[in-house]
Formats: C-alpha cells, sequence, structure tokens
C-alpha cells in the first residue's frame, strides 16, 4: 500500500482520480477537502494493481497512525501556492524523520503545474530545501511535476507506483 499525503488543498484527490481513470478529471472538475481517508485502487496495464490511500492534510497530526507497514509515499505540494510550502516542508521533514518510514520510498509529486508558471518549481525546491534533504537523510526521493488538469506527470506516477525508476525533473524555463 502507498500512503497519499499533503496539506489541504495540494492536489491529492483529482491527482488520484487522474490516476485512476484518465478520462475523470477535466477542467471542470472539482473536489472538497478531504476528511478522513480515500482508499482507490489503481489498475496497471499488466494486469496488476496498486492500493493507495490518501489521508486528509487536515487529519496531519495523526499521519503517523497510518505509517505501519508502508514502503511508498506520495507528498504532494501544490507548486502554485508559494505561501503553503514552507508548512509542507515542515510536514515532510516530520515524515522523513519517522523511524518507520526510514527506508520508504517518497514521491515528491509537484501539482498543480497547469496553474504556476516553471521558475515557480524551482523557488518550491529551493525552499523545500531538496538538495540539501537528499544528501540528509535515508530515503530514496523522487520528484515529479503533475497536473491533474493536463495530465502532465501522470505517466511518471504510474512509472513510480509500479517500482520503476523514473527519470530525474530537469530545470524547465
Amino acid at each position: 500500500m502507498c500512503l497519499c499525503l499533503g496539506p489541504t488543498g495540494s492536489g491529492k484527490t483529482l491527482l488520484l482520480k487522474k490516476l485512476q481513470n484518465r478520462d475523470a478529471v477535466d477542467t471542470m472538475s472539482s473536489t472538497v477537502p478531504t476528511v478522513g481517508t480515500n482508499l482507490i485502487t489503481v489498475r496497471f496495464g499488466n494486469q496488476k494493481e496498486t492500493t493507495i490511500r490518501e489521508v486528509g492534510g487536515a487529519m496531519a497530526p495523526i499521519w503517523k497512525s497510518y505509517y505501519s507497514g508502508i514502503q511508498k509515499i506520495m507528498y504532494v505540494v501544490d507548486a502554485s501556492n508559494l505561501c503553503q510550502i514552507a508548512a509542507a516542508g515542515v510536514l515532510l521533514y516530520t515524515i522523513l524523520a519517522e523511524p518507520c518510514l526510514q527506508k520508504a520510498k517518497i514521491l515528491l509529486v509537484l501539482s498543480k503545474m497547469d496553474a504556476s508558471y516553471r521558475q515557480m518549481r524551482n523557488e518550491a525546491l529551493l525552499m523545500l530545501q531538496l538538495t540539501r534533504l537528499k544528501k540528509e537523510i535515508s530515503q530514496d526521493i523522487a520528484v515529479v511535476e503533475a497536473s491533474a488538469m493536463t495530465g502532465e506527470g501522470i505517466d511518471n506516477m504510474l512509472k513510480w507506483l509500479q517500482g520503476d525508476s523514473i527519470a530525474p525533473c530537469k530545470s524547465k524555463k
């Protein structure tokens, strides 16, 4: 099982809907903040599937109770909301410091890339101090730029969920 975590409003629910069904999300799609958890199953073309548990951002104080046995975490940050990134970083550091998650693979998803300009991606990574963080932690962190509206990054998210390595994000102008 994979956990999907991130602050309230980061775009977790729409991304998961898009992972489940590429046609399920369009410009008219909207959601309400997840209160509690959602379980979704993502099916891959090769008859395999995986379950993802989305835990609402408002439940951050009790995320720890969902960590047992988790080997993958998708952490979603709204790249179009620089005001939220500092708080998102604190939550991410809390996850990475958990002893039971030291071997977990982490996918940092910079969401809502359709609503942000490309330089915001670089600013978000700087604010999260990702380069420094990667040197100091034991977990493997991959980064994906994504948009539930355009489908950007969905293929890389699916590859990561299947255990395939994904190409590192390159700076785009």
